[in-house]
């Protein structure tokens, strides 16, 4: 019996397998910011505090020179936080993740290198197949900021973007109603003793809202309408005060529209073409020198008389009727929309680091998941599938095959 025991305490000496939780292995980043080449694309990624709080994590930022000045952000801002400022973009594409507004142009796909990481915008409306495929061949892992999701299940970067168009598409229409664009000269909003201002805002949605809000502020009168009383509701809900709602009624919206000093339309489609909803019969027996904000241009516009504009001739008259119908709204307001893209970038690419890589931090969430629409070279987004008609993978069990 004790040489049981003897045999039993030698065999309680033996070193032991210890049980100890698995992480994943931190990796430092390299991470290039080139500058934007997109006509009239005043936006960067990344502000020069978030660059700096990156190489604070031991990530290594590499920036061509002069990509901020469009937000006032100076080259000298980036390297005192400690990023390398090149003057070649070649230097910029070694980087193995690429993070920019727009898509990558034709010459910048060349000179990406194989595996990259590229975080930017998809831009559905104008892609081409030969972009896609260039990108497909060098096997780029690709995430769509248009497509990435937040704990709430929200679609942060369109929803920031969205709150800073609703909010400047009033103020633009002020700048247009005063005598200085020669304007009606009157003042958005009113005083006491002066009738206010009337606006008619087409779609309920995140720009509808925050477009109400501000003008709301200003003192206007807002009428709001959309085809969901969903989103009717919610939208007096979020703004606390009741405001003149309807659907889309075609003689109510007629006079409402007639009647109005502004209009702006903020009607999305969640595929293809905006509804049209103002016939051009309309805009003729509006009152002259009114003004028209179409912010859904880019998707064709509520308006029949709409026609894309930019920044450096942003507005045009058709029936005396002030039209400005910029896609980009956005980049007016460069500073503002990069510290709120920044918010949202700098703690993914912190958390790609801490998770050892993109790979588990889409297996892990699913919103960045649904961002994605390129693993690896392989095309993992139905709606682009569809479009070009090539054949899509499933991204979970790409992920699942390569852990």
């Amino acid at each position: 019996m004790s040489e049981l025991t003897d045999i039993a305490k030698q065999a309680m000496m033996q070193p032991q397998e210890a049980m100890l939780e698995l992480k994943n292995k931190k990796n430092n980043l390299f991470i290039g910011i080139p500058k934007e080449t997109s006509f009239q694309e005043n936006r960067i990624a990344l502000t020069p505090l978030s660059v700096g709080l990156l190489v604070q994590h031991g990530h290594e930022v590499v920036i061509e020179a002069g990509a901020g000045l469009a937000a006032n952000f100076k080259d000298n801002h980036y390297s005192e936080q400690g990023a390398q400022i090149v003057y070649d973009k070649k230097e910029v594409y070694k980087a193995d993740l690429i993070i920019k507004i727009a898509p990558p142009m034709a010459d910048e796909v060349e000179i990406m290198k194989m595996g990259q990481v590229l975080f930017s915008a998809l831009q559905m409306s104008t892609m081409k197949i030969d972009f896609l495929k260039a990108l497909m061949k060098k096997n780029i892992t690709a995430l769509s900021f248009e497509y990435l999701r937040d704990e709430g299940n929200v679609l942060s970067v369109v929803r920031a973007m969205s709150e800073i168009v609703g909010a400047t598409s009033v103020l633009i229409a002020a700048e247009y109603l005063s005598n200085v664009f020669e304007g009606k000269g009157l003042m958005l909003g009113g005083i006491t003793g002066v009738p206010p201002t009337e606006i008619v805002i087409l779609g309920a949605g995140t720009v509808g809202e925050y477009a109400a809000r501000t003008a709301i502020a200003l003192g206007a009168e807002v009428k709001v309408f959309d085809s969901s009383i969903y989103r009717l509701r919610r939208l007096q809900n979020n703004i606390g005060s009741r405001v003149f709602t309807s659907v889309i009624q075609p003689v109510v919206l007629h006079k409402a529209i007639c009647s109005c000093d502004v209009a702006i339309g903020a009607i999305r489609a969640n595929h293809g073409r905006s509804p049209c909803l103002v016939s051009e019969e309309t805009v003729s027996k509006m009152k002259p020198n009114s003004v028209i904000i179409d912010v859904s241009i880019d998707q064709g516009g509520c308006f029949e008389t709409s026609q894309v504009t930019n920044h450096t001739h942003p507005t045009f008259r058709k029936y005396d009727v002030i039209h400005y119908c910029v896609p980009n709204i956005a980049s007016r307001m460069s500073r503002t929309a990069t510290y709120a893209l920044t918010n949202i970038f700098t703690p993914i690419i912190l958390d790609i680091g801490e998770m050892g890589g993109i790979m588990n931090l889409i297996w892990e969430r699913p919103g960045i998941r649904n961002a994605i629409y390129l693993y690896q070279g392989k095309l993992t987004n139905k709606d682009l599938a569809d479009r070009f008609s090539i054949p899509m993978k499933d991204l979970d069990l790409l992920i699942v095959s390569n852990r």
